[in-house]
């Protein structure tokens, strides 16, 4: 198994930040790892994202399967077979005072395919994951 996180802290609600992670519609305004997405963030359903992986940019047909409103959501996904390659990305928010929280993201990887992936995991796709940080930090921090 091979994990990637990160982690930022933001200066706002929770509520803010679950706003603007679970409206995939918006994704492309600022998002530039997953940059485009689709769906609806309830227990079951799919959701679909673009995203900028460690080699090339892939669709990605996702099943959400963890909600906790204002904490945490997770879907999982696979690419060819789930037996290849196969991940769960968590989105989690702790709040560290009124205005301010943690915004943890988290993506685990198994798959008879890892070995070829992991490498570029760990540096383009780590890479990806912390502009992601940023670049939520900044749309949150921005807000009206």
């Amino acid at each position: 198994m091979k994990e990637n996180r990160n982690e930022v802290i933001i200066e706002a609600t929770s509520n803010q930040v679950w706003d603007v992670l679970t409206d995939l519609d918006k994704y492309s305004e600022w998002n530039p790892l997953l940059y485009r997405g689709k769906g609806e963030i309830k227990l079951g359903e799919t959701v679909v994202v673009d995203a900028k992986t460690a080699t090339k940019d892939m669709n990605f047909v996702c099943e959400v399967i963890k909600v906790d409103p204002l904490k945490e959501f997770a879907w999982k996904f696979h690419v060819f077979h789930p037996i290849l390659f196969r991940g769960v990305h968590s989105f989690q928010i702790e709040p560290l005072g009124e205005k301010q929280v943690i915004f943890m993201d988290r993506e685990s990887f198994k798959g008879l395919l890892l070995p070829t992936q992991s490498k570029d995991l760990t540096t383009t796709g780590l890479n990806a994951m912390v502009e992601m940080g940023k670049a939520l930090k900044k749309r949150v921090e921005n807000l009206p």
